[in-house]
């Protein structure tokens, strides 16, 4: 009777022993993503209600960061900067994108040498990027300049005057972040069905024919992905444009990102910052729910 016993509390244990092991095994890990992420997010939000001096905390203010940005001029500017930024530049980036993966999609000698090539401004460090750029726009011995002088022109303005700035930032982004979209729309082009283009083809129908009432349709949901990865992104772009031309000339290319590191670290503002960086990050949220919520739409009609 005894040895009966025995065997059952070893089968519990071994039983209670097999169902706590998977959650054991797991607990490491979720304790590193508590401490370096939940952890830093929690205390980002108790600095957005606290006002600091010298950077230590000397009052709880509430909601009055929050409320103070939306009255102050300069960050309402930098918002429109960075909306600005971020339309223009992930709208280049998914129409030459796509363009290329379309291209990249047909076999030909090469085709492998030249997709190598492609991707190669994405696996270079951001900074080192924003320094190659900065040499070829700089007005007195910059690439640029050299090549209109070469042609009989004058030194070329571009981090001088805001708009040519705007711009030049724009074409860096492109140039180093296409080759993202282009990488995630040639995956999706890869994975889609034979079977109908190729009964496409028989019917005789032309290419853009195909592509309008095929290859978009089918490839919507990818390219909103690819479109929702790239603008959080580039909601956070910070390096390339503090290398480049930390915010200026005036305001012209002054993004969040940067209002709110001068604001941190120039202006030390540190709760002021926080409730910056927080209400970005909801709104970053906010527009990827949406366009969840849309592409869910989109897939059910």
């Amino acid at each position: 009777m005894q040895g009966a016993r025995q065997a059952r509390k070893y089968r519990l244990q071994g039983a209670g022993l097999d169902l706590a092991l998977p959650y054991l095994m797991l607990a490491p890990g979720l304790m590193i993503v508590l401490g370096v992420l939940v952890y830093p997010l929690w205390d980002g939000l108790r600095a957005s209600t606290r006002a600091y001096r010298y950077g230590s905390p000397v009052s709880d203010v509430g909601l009055q960061n929050y409320v103070r940005l939306w009255s102050d001029a300069q960050f309402l500017n930098s918002l429109w900067v960075t909306v600005k930024f971020v339309a223009l530049s992930v709208s280049l980036e998914a129409v030459l994108g796509f363009a290329l993966a379309l291209f990249c999609l047909h076999e030909f000698r090469g085709i492998r040498l030249l997709r190598t090539v492609l991707i190669i401004p994405m696996v270079i460090t951001p900074v080192v990027v924003a320094i190659v750029f900065r040499l070829i726009y700089a007005s007195d011995a910059g690439m640029l300049t050299a090549l209109s002088e070469a042609i009989g022109g004058g030194p070329v303005q571009i981090l001088g005057n805001p708009l040519n700035a705007f711009i030049g930032l724009v074409v860096l982004d492109v140039w180093e972040w296409t080759p993202l979209m282009f990488l995630i729309l040639l995956a999706g082009l890869q994975s889609l069905p034979h079977e109908p283009f190729e009964a496409a083809r028989v019917d005789g129908a032309g290419a853009w024919r195909v592509f309008a009432d095929l290859t978009f349709p089918m490839m919507r949901p990818v390219l909103a992905v690819a479109i929702v990865l790239r603008t959080i992104d580039v909601f956070g772009t910070f390096d390339q444009v503090f290398v480049l031309t930390r915010g200026g000339p005036g305001e012209a290319t002054r993004l969040v990102s940067i209002y709110g590191y001068d604001t941190a670290f120039k202006f030390q503002q540190t709760g002021y910052a926080a409730a910056l960086f927080v209400t970005i990050g909801l709104v970053v949220l906010a527009l990827a729910f949406s366009a969840i919520r849309l592409l869910r739409r989109v897939d059910a009609s």
